[in-house]
């Protein structure tokens, strides 16, 4: 899959419309991780070094079409400002007569942010008018947001039918890294896939275990797992009506010869709380009032021995209750060790949520391949569906010949390094 860049546009002078995924954490409003502002910053430097006139635009939270004052993005441009070393403005509305003033008044160089997108309900409806306008601001559309590349919204999928569409450095990267998965990865091939529940993740495990040695089950949905298994939960999260899908994974698994990992010892606890009584037990003897909230030791020696040779491995998902603290081991040892196998030159790919936050909290993020900064967009894309904010964007031509109104790849600095989260590409 290879799309055009911001390398083949020519933006000097030009009005570009870059839809980022600034949909980021704040608390008493402040940014509390900057991570998603950061990896959008290699495309904003550029633009704004050739001289392009750059309208940012993203949305935050779920507003539901209106306006709420703990959603405004000023937080975010406060931060951006602060780490590109110049100042970007946020404007009052997305839309309006103070915002097209706004965009009028951008002189080459400079950049703005527009209000939260979905203030307007018309965003998420990919409203042909609303796309209308906001492509009336600008000459040329970028899409970094790979985050967001899986809804089809006005800003991700309908403004980009109006103007010529180019992919970001970080949507040009989680194409290219994710690809690779499915297409081309260095054997053998690793998926560790935890989480809550099989049913959100079961076509991501259907299109895995066509293509993967092996595949480690981790978290709630493993409870799921170990019922298909005859094994008892107690009173663990588990989808009693997923028994039968969690079944034929294992099936095909089995069929392909894939190597599956399950707990084989667990730590459960009274109640799923801080401060309860734990105890760490094999798998097979769980109490009927006991919750599994953690993988055991053995367990987890089991999954470092399984992973030991991977060559490539992609993460989803805490295999335990990581919220709480007492429950994170597991989740916080496996990004440790993830974290020696990249040192190791291994690929480590991680998508998605609180195994991303194990690596933080540890301070792990630069040694990891690349940290996808779409946990929904990076799984469907794994399912093998088309994106419709990645489908929208112009293929790259077969023989490579320059589209009308773009430059010489040759002309223009390659994509800067680390421009996902991981510092290796």
């Amino acid at each position: 899959m290879d799309k055009l860049t911001v390398r083949d546009a020519d933006v000097a002078g030009k009005r570009v419309f870059v839809r980022v995924d600034f949909n980021v954490p704040l608390e008493d409003g402040k940014v509390t991780d900057d991570s998603r502002i950061r990896a959008s910053l290699p495309t904003i430097r550029y633009l704004l070094g050739q001289g392009a006139r750059v309208i940012l635009a993203s949305h935050l939270g779920r507003p539901d079409g209106k306006v709420q004052d703990g959603l405004r993005l000023r937080p975010v441009a406060e931060r951006l400002t602060m780490l590109l070393g110049r100042n970007v403005p946020v404007t009052g509305d997305a839309l309006g007569v103070g915002t097209v003033d706004a965009v009028k008044r951008l002189r080459n160089g400079e950049a703005l942010l527009l209000e939260n997108l979905r203030f307007h309900a018309e965003e998420e409806k990919n409203d042909p008018e609303f796309a209308k306008q906001l492509a009336s601001y600008a000459d040329v559309y970028v899409n970094d947001a790979f985050g967001t590349a899986h809804r089809a919204h006005a800003s991700t999928v309908g403004i980009a039918k109006l103007l010529p569409p180019y992919a970001g450095f970080l949507m040009e990267r989680e194409i290219a890294v994710l690809s690779r998965l499915l297409e081309d990865p260095a054997r053998p091939f690793a998926a560790i896939v935890g989480g809550a529940k099989v049913s959100g993740k079961l076509k991501v495990l259907d299109n895995l275990v066509n293509k993967v040695d092996v595949l480690v089950l981790g978290g709630g949905m493993a409870n799921t797992f170990l019922l298909a298994q005859g094994t008892s939960v107690g009173k663990s999260l588990a989808e009693h009506d997923m028994v039968d899908e969690a079944r034929r994974v294992l099936a095909a698994a089995e069929k392909a010869g894939v190597k599956v990992i399950l707990p084989i010892d667990v730590v459960v606890a009274k109640e799923v709380t801080r401060g309860t009584e734990y105890k760490t037990i094999p798998a097979e003897k769980v109490l009927a009032s006991w919750h599994i909230v953690d993988i055991g030791k053995e367990t987890l020696g089991r999954m470092q021995d399984a992973l030991a040779d991977a060559r490539t491995v992609f993460w989803n998902g805490p295999l335990g209750v990581f919220e709480i603290p007492s429950f994170a081991h597991g989740t916080k040892a496996i990004a440790r060790f993830l974290a020696s196998r990249a040192d190791d030159g291994a690929t480590v790919v991680v998508g998605g949520g609180d195994s991303i936050a194990a690596i933080q909290q540890q301070g792990l993020a630069e040694r990891f391949t690349h940290i996808s900064t779409g946990g929904g967009a990076s799984l469907e894309f794994l399912e093998g569906r088309e994106l419709p904010g990645v489908a929208v964007l112009q293929d790259r031509p077969a023989d490579d010949t320059e589209p009308t109104g773009s430059k010489s790849r040759g002309k223009t600095e390659a994509t800067p390094a680390g421009a996902g989260r991981g510092g290796r590409a």
